[in-house]
């Protein structure tokens, strides 16, 4: 239900404007002067306020700019008698969502709530979007193999040098390449990021350098590739490991040229790219094996980081477990769940095959099937063992 403020020193007016919006569902609150309007807006959440503009102790206009600069995000829709033309111009020059003259016209009035309460749906949902995708999430732990990886990552960062990540899958290699860029000089460019384990053979050259029109039967227009995108920014080719040799004979160009060429096309293109590359396999071995080449190994393996598994820093574990039961449970909307020793004991003793991401799972069932707290019996009924 829809929380909204109204502000008039007529009672009448309060009264009407309340019963009518009550009937429509929206919960209201009253304030009959400037003064407790403010008082109430700096105390409690609305959706919108209705505020009329000849008010004692404090006017409309008044409490118009006190208001937008405690809460910005919340529409002020100006009601008045008195108004005039240059009254309204004034009042949404200062920030309303908009103005009403007395006495309101009802469907005028619903419709401009509506716009209102529209907007700061959108507002809110901007501001989660915006969260979810602007914040890096912060490496947790405090093991010594993850304190060296924050040490080095402060460090290289800011260099334009290239790095390799390696570790298991699902460790967070991904996290330590975001970080990478958050703290460089590129921060301000764009992160790319490239699957190359989930892109067929035959596309990843079209994926990673663009196609012209006509270049192959499916190409009906031209194609801008990743190096392209990333161009100012950093390229993270995550398991690289799995990429094709010819695919890896033109990432080598691109690293020594700073040039590309899109495939069916004949024009070099200029690209300024940082590379941080990932894999989960052991690319020296794949080198013996012929899978991968020499050459590209050291170009890319400036600097190595080693991501541990889980099982190698059981001591993080707990830290983990708190930060993914505050994020889920506040995806679910519900209120943080606690976890009892003996379950935190049981999941630091369970064999992490999966990782890190693994483990979010788990807390995630746990978090759905669990009751008030999670126990040990929560772990052990829902957490399938491992033999």
């Amino acid at each position: 239900m829809s929380n909204i403020l109204i502000i008039d020193d007529e009672r009448a007016i309060r009264k009407t404007l309340g019963e009518i919006l009550s009937y429509e569902g929206y919960k209201i609150d009253e304030a009959s002067d400037g003064e407790e309007g403010l008082k109430k807006f700096r105390e409690k959440t609305y959706d919108v306020v209705l505020c009329d503009i000849k008010m004692p102790k404090l006017d409309g206009i008044e409490f118009l700019e006190k208001a937008r600069e405690a809460n910005p995000d919340v529409p002020i829709i100006m009601i008045s008698g008195h108004g005039t033309i240059e009254t309204a111009v004034e009042a949404v020059k200062k920030g309303a969502f908009d103005y009403i003259s007395k006495p309101p016209d009802l469907n005028r009035l619903l419709i401009t709530l509506r716009n209102a309460m529209d907007k700061t749906t959108l507002v809110t949902e901007t501001k989660v979007l915006k969260r979810k995708v602007g914040r890096v999430q912060e490496m947790i732990g405090d093991s010594p193999a993850i304190m060296r990886i924050k040490e080095t990552v402060d460090k290289v960062a800011p260099t334009e040098a290239r790095v390799l990540i390696t570790g298991e899958n699902g460790v967070g290699k991904e996290l330590v390449a975001r970080w990478l860029h958050e703290k460089s000089n590129r921060s301000g460019g764009p992160l790319i990021e490239v699957n190359c384990a989930a892109i067929p053979g035959e596309l990843i050259e079209s994926e990673l350098f663009g196609h012209e029109k006509g270049s192959f039967t499916s190409a009906i227009k031209q194609r801008i590739g990743k190096f392209e995108q990333a161009n100012g920014g950093t390229l993270f080719l995550d398991e690289i490991g799995d990429m094709s040799l010819s695919a890896q004979a033109k990432v080598l160009r691109a690293l020594q040229e700073g040039k590309i060429t899109r495939v069916g096309g004949d024009k070099e293109i200029a690209v300024d790219v940082r590379v941080i590359a990932a894999t989960n396999k052991d690319l020296l071995k794949e080198v013996e094996d012929k899978n991968f080449r020499l050459d590209l190994y050291h170009r890319l393996s400036v600097i190595l980081i080693h991501v541990p598994s889980l099982n190698e820093r059981r001591e993080d574990i707990p830290a983990l477990v708190d930060r993914f039961l505050e994020n889920i449970c506040a995806e679910y909307g519900i209120a943080k769940k606690e976890i009892e020793r003996d379950a935190l004991d049981a999941l630091k003793n369970y064999n992490w095959t999966g990782n890190i991401r693994e483990l979010r799972n788990v807390v995630e069932r746990l978090v759905i099937l669990s009751g008030k707290s999670i126990t040990r019996e929560d772990v052990v009924n829902n957490v399938v063992p491992r033999k």
